[in-house]
């Protein structure tokens, strides 16, 4: 079943999005893991695409199974302002802008989530280790 199409309206824009949950293997558990992609200027316009990584956790069960977090519209309206901010231009015709975690993940931020990417590669931290992290500055340890 494929995720809804959501419309979000910013000074006077419609822009499209979607967001799909998928799960994230770490060293220590699976986490949530979600791909936001916006459209600004149509189905064939350049897309805005993100994937973030819930730092909901740690959890006794699978945290792949009790977590329920979703990215809200004031999310995605933070999302598609910095994006925007930061060189995407919704009007060009095709291709993607990404949002990835080595080139604005220091700069950019969501309260319950962290920029990722979107498939664990050799520059990919452990989204066991990123959500501890995250943990743990929550409690301030």
């Amino acid at each position: 079943m494929r995720a809804p199409l959501r419309h979000i309206w910013i000074d006077g824009r419609t822009f499209v999005w979607r967001a799909v949950i998928h799960c994230l293997p770490g060293s220590g558990d699976c986490h949530r893991g979600i791909r936001v992609r916006v459209w600004g200027a149509g189905k064939t316009s350049r897309k805005l695409e993100v994937d973030l990584l819930s730092v909901t956790g740690p959890s006794r069960w699978d945290a792949c199974a009790t977590d329920d977090s979703y990215p809200t519209a004031a999310d995605v309206r933070a999302v598609i302002g910095y994006a925007l901010e930061n060189g995407w231009q919704p009007e060009q015709r095709g291709g993607t802008f990404v949002l990835s975690e080595g080139e604005h993940g220091a700069r950019f931020s969501l309260p319950g989530f962290l920029l990722v990417y979107p498939v664990r590669t050799a520059e990919s931290a452990d989204p066991t280790a990123q959500v501890t992290r995250a943990y743990e500055a929550r409690q301030g340890g």
